[in-house]
């Protein structure tokens, strides 16, 4: 299997939802590559969209968070659709019992739970019948061995010693000894072959879901965080590239300084890249990874963009963001390279906060459109570098994100100063406010123009996906289709249609 599907060229005007895949109905627990994801594509054919955006789709840590994974590679197995291995006779029907699942938030441990025990009843059914699959499988291993492996015994190894941080491990495991690393293979070799074969499945399920939207006219929109975290198998299987000690623990980590939304900063936790190493190793990380997304999407959404031109340091002791250095990246040199080696790139340049006259050259000298947010477009004055006559066509446009509020519940807690700015360009109330946000978003000149499902569907601050700077209670928020009426096919429909989308 390799990493490819039917490919879309770039699209200069045109409209979409943001919906991770979690977030999609459904009776498992959790949204999944299935018949939901499916009905969804065909509800974005049917309103004429062109783009659905997507969140980060690796295997989360703690917290659940989408942007705290244990691989830049692998797919979360959760999004694994448990129909789908009834259908592939991997699990029987009688095995699938109802399961009293939430159907508005995301039960993340009771879905674990349950869809794991699935999953080994899988991995044995395709043991015993693994002719049927052999071929597919030997294709995938031969295109993905070169992070899987790690992987695989990155998962088998936590598992082994209680799901502990890497660098608490062994000294052998730490240090990666490669006499070690092949007992450790043979000693484990079950489980290993167990992470491999969720993998096989996960990447079998996403190539036909993604193939099944390219058909529609939808293209899908990646997101790749800048950091990854401490605890995964890329920081284990390339220390030299992060600025660790000798005991494999971060000296500095990444965040955000203080700013008008925080007094102490953002410190996020995640090792930063030891850029002069990195750019010894001729990028080859960097590479892979953003090369391996470009081939799983569409399009690919770069987190934190302005980190690859320059990057908050923080000491790792530190208990806030407030003392730090900015520190220089290698942005340049490595869009250079990419763009030898696989021509043009099709990036999103997430370049929110407070951003400098180099961070916009990076952005501009490889022609990556950069964001711009409706939030934050009313609080100052008809300067706003977030209204919408203020940019030309080389953005992507949002009514918020998913760190931001919903619409209608930032509308409900805005200030009267910033109220009175929103009335100069909007007359609504409420939901109406939301839906000529909406408008104004795809009215503007900006080439791409998405919002929330949470703002299509009106909904209020309950259906916020995360809430920056909390580490528990984000990332659980779901919709149902029958809070999705025919005035939303029709709106939706009708402004992309007025506004050439």
């Amino acid at each position: 299997m390799c990493l490819c599907g039917l490919k879309i060229e770039y699209m200069e005007r045109s409209s979409g939802i943001l919906l991770h895949i979690s977030s999609l109905p459904g009776s498992d627990g959790i949204g999944s590559l299935g018949k939901e994801a499916f009905l969804f594509v065909d509800f974005l054919a049917k309103t004429k969209q062109k783009l659905w955006q997507i969140l980060p789709l690796c295997p989360t840590g703690y917290g659940n968070s989408p942007y705290q994974c244990y691989s830049a590679f692998a797919g979360d197995p959760m999004f694994i659709d448990i129909q789908q291995l009834v259908a592939d006779r991997l699990i029987s029907k009688d095995s699938v019992t109802d399961q009293l699942f939430k159907t508005k938030k995301v039960e993340f441990e009771r879905v674990e739970e349950w869809k794991m025990f699935l999953f080994h009843e899988a991995f044995a059914s395709f043991k015993k019948n693994f002719d049927r699959y052999k071929d597919e499988y030997v294709v995938f291993m031969s295109h993905n061995s070169w992070w899987l492996d790690d992987y695989a015994l990155f998962r088998s190894l936590k598992s082994k010693f209680g799901e502990t941080v890497w660098n608490t491990w062994k000294k052998k495991f730490v240090i990666r000894d490669k006499h070690s690393l092949q007992e450790a293979f043979k000693e484990l070799h079950a489980e290993i072959d167990f992470h491999r074969f969720l993998q096989f499945i996960f990447f079998r399920q996403w190539f036909k879901l993604k193939t099944y939207a390219n058909t529609k006219g939808i293209s899908i929109i990646g997101d790749i965080p800048l950091y990854v975290s401490l605890d995964s198998a890329d920081v284990w299987a390339n220390q030299d590239i992060f600025l660790l000690d000798s005991d494999s623990k971060p000296t500095q980590v990444g965040g955000v300084p203080p700013d008008y939304f925080s007094e102490t900063g953002q410190l996020w936790g995640n090792p930063v890249f030891d850029w002069e190493r990195v750019a010894e190793r001729d990028f080859d990380w960097w590479l892979a990874r953003i090369h391996f997304n470009l081939r799983m999407f569409d399009l690919v959404r770069v987190d934190h963009f302005r980190g690859l031109e320059s990057f908050w340091s923080v000491a790792a002791e530190a208990k806030t963001a407030v003392v730090g250095e900015w520190l220089p990246a290698k942005g340049h040199e490595l869009f250079r390279k990419l763009k030898e080696k696989f021509g043009k790139l099709n990036i999103i340049a997430e370049d929110l906060g407070v951003i400098t006259p180099e961070v916009e050259k990076l952005r501009d000298d490889f022609g990556f459109p950069g964001m711009k947010i409706l939030q934050f477009a009313f609080g100052s004055d008809a300067a706003n570098e977030n209204l919408t006559h203020n940019y030309d066509s080389n953005f992507v446009v949002y009514t918020g994100t998913h760190d931001n509020d919903t619409t209608l519940g930032w509308f409900n807690s805005i200030e009267k100063s910033e109220r009175k700015m929103l009335r100069k360009y909007l007359k609504g109330n409420g939901k109406e406010m939301v839906r000529q946000m909406t408008e104004y978003a795809w009215a503007s000149s900006a080439m791409m123009a998405l919002i929330p499902m949470q703002d299509l569907l009106g909904l209020d601050t309950e259906a916020r996906m995360n809430t920056p700077g909390t580490a528990t209670g984000n990332w659980t928020w779901r919709f149902a289709w029958p809070q999705v009426r025919s005035n939303h096919h029709h709106f939706l429909k009708e402004i992309t249609k007025k506004y050439n989308r």
